[in-house]
């Protein structure tokens, strides 16, 4: 066994899917099968379960994938600390979100307080963050709901009420709260590309007993807009509707709340400068919901 096996290992572990590792490897597809049956072949036993083209994971492959993770981990590690030590310190932090806003505002307050730092940012989906962290890709990730396993480590950043928005001239625009039941026949307006958005939304409107009627399905900033135009009803964090001054009603439902969280991987070694922007992020969160 050699890391070059491992790698591709892990490839086809997250792909599920011969033919797609094999292109994003940039090696023929019989080549790709080969090594992983003799990867199987070395171990003693199959790693995956094939089921048509179609492959998946099965237990013995998991319990090695935590430790190929733990490899390229630590030799991650190893890498990070030669440059540490070698005072080639690499002064880029690397972050994913799986929203915008999670990052709005709190990255000029950092770059008033640190002119210097640098900061490589992209957007993903909360299951592309968890993947990510553990490839040892990223430094660290915010996401909602925060990532919850045994190889990632996170912390709360806020819990926010997500609330009923409703146009200005509607039938219940002067309620305090309401029961989602009471909008089961309305014409909701949903977030795009969010699959953790769109788990929660549902959820709670399942809870109240109907499947929400999808007129408008948007970006974020069309999503904001198509609230002002007055299109629909919507479920949405109550400091989105403050930030824009949506017309809002709070829900009965005690569960209905988005909690957001910052990720990173155990074990991991983050530079001084992410380690700092770490604690950075929590503390700026933790003001923000005492001001």
């Amino acid at each position: 066994m050699d890391l070059l096996q491992f790698k591709y290992f892990q490839t086809v572990a997250y792909t599920e899917h011969i033919s797609k590792a094999a292109e994003k490897l940039n090696i023929a597809q019989p080549s790709l099968s080969l090594m992983i049956k003799r990867l199987e072949e070395e171990i003693g036993t199959k790693l995956f379960d094939r089921k048509g083209r179609n492959i998946y994971l099965n237990d013995s492959g998991k319990i090695l994938l935590q430790h190929v993770n733990k490899i390229f981990s630590e030799i991650e590690n190893a890498k990070m600390e030669i440059q540490e030590k070698d005072k080639e310190k690499n002064n880029t932090i690397k972050i994913s979100i799986s929203n915008p806003r999670f990052l709005s505002g709190l990255i000029i307050e950092y770059f008033n307080q640190c002119p210097d730092g640098k900061i490589q940012q992209c957007l993903g989906s909360r299951d592309s963050i968890d993947i990510k962290l553990k490839k040892g890709e990223i430094d660290l990730g915010i996401a909602g709901p925060p990532i919850q396993n045994e190889e990632v480590e996170s912390c709360i950043l806020v819990e926010e009420d997500i609330v009923l928005v409703v146009p200005p001239e509607h039938r219940f625009a002067n309620r305090a709260t309401i029961d989602l039941k009471e909008v089961a026949s309305e014409s909701f307006i949903s977030l795009a590309d969010n699959d953790e958005y769109k788990t929660i939304i549902n959820t709670l409107c399942h809870s109240a007993g109907f499947t929400p009627k999808v007129t408008f399905e948007v970006d974020y900033s069309l999503l904001i807009e198509m609230f002002q135009l007055g299109k629909g009803v919507g479920l949405i964090p109550i400091t989105i509707c403050k930030k824009h001054k949506l017309t809002y009603i709070r829900i009965s439902d005690p569960e209905s709340k988005f909690i957001v969280g910052l990720s990173w991987l155990k074990d991991r070694y983050l530079s001084p400068l992410t380690e700092d922007f770490k604690h950075f992020i929590i503390s700026y969160y933790k003001n923000s919901q005492n001001n």
